[in-house]
């Protein structure tokens, strides 16, 4: 049976959440760049803000990946953003985005020990979720802001069923989008949807920048 968040906890992620709804007020896209290396994903960085994305997302799985998390985090002092690291599925993975700069986590599923470890190093954590149970678990820890993964397994339909029983928790989607189904997804009810190869098309870029616009103009 899973324990209810302590008074500290509960503050914690009280904290947490309110991070991610500043974090996430502005545009509602975000960028995962995954295994790109380091200059890749340096440029590619560069590209998603200067189009008007806040958040990017560097997977943390090898060395690699950490050298480019690194170069993202420096590259981003100078815009005053913020870089997360995701794939993180380990207690040790939470100290080794932190050492790294990494002010928010990603995961792709839900363990209720990297909650708890991510929590209790003060770092906003963004857990996957692609389940009822899995959302209810996540809001017994005192979770509001979640990613739906993989979103398009999922469906944008998902996302309308499960608002009505969690109208509390905020989704950020990822896996499979690009420009031609973010708007979708944005529609039917999620926060922030997550692009990553599509930012290297230039078709793509102009057709993310009206969505872009259109909902920063909306809100």
């Amino acid at each position: 049976m899973t324990s209810q968040p302590t008074s500290s906890s509960a503050t914690d992620a009280a904290a947490q959440a309110a991070w991610f709804d500043d974090a996430f007020a502005g545009a509602p896209l975000m960028a995962i760049l995954r295994g790109m290396g380091v200059e890749r994903s340096v440029r590619l960085s560069e590209t998603a803000w200067d189009l008007g994305i806040d958040s990017v997302e560097v997977p943390l799985q090898t060395d690699e990946d950490e050298r480019a998390l690194r170069a993202v985090v420096e590259a981003a002092k100078a815009r005053g953003k913020s870089v997360g690291a995701g794939t993180i599925i380990t207690p040790e993975q939470v100290t080794r985005a932190a050492d790294a700069g990494a002010v928010y986590l990603v995961s792709p599923g839900l363990d209720p020990v990297v909650v708890r470890a991510a929590q209790d190093a003060g770092i906003p954590i963004l857990p996957g979720v692609a389940t009822p149970s899995e959302v209810q678990l996540a809001v017994s820890l005192g979770l509001t802001w979640l990613k739906a993964f993989p979103a398009t397994w999922l469906g944008s339909g998902w996302f309308r069923h499960i608002r009505g029983p969690f109208p509390q928790v905020k989704f950020v989607a990822t896996g499979g989008l690009d420009a031609s189904n973010v708007e979708e997804f944005l529609a039917a009810g999620v926060r922030v949807a997550a692009v990553g190869s599509a930012l290297e098309d230039s078709s793509q870029l102009e057709r993310l920048a009206a969505v872009l616009h259109a909902r920063t103009a909306a809100r």
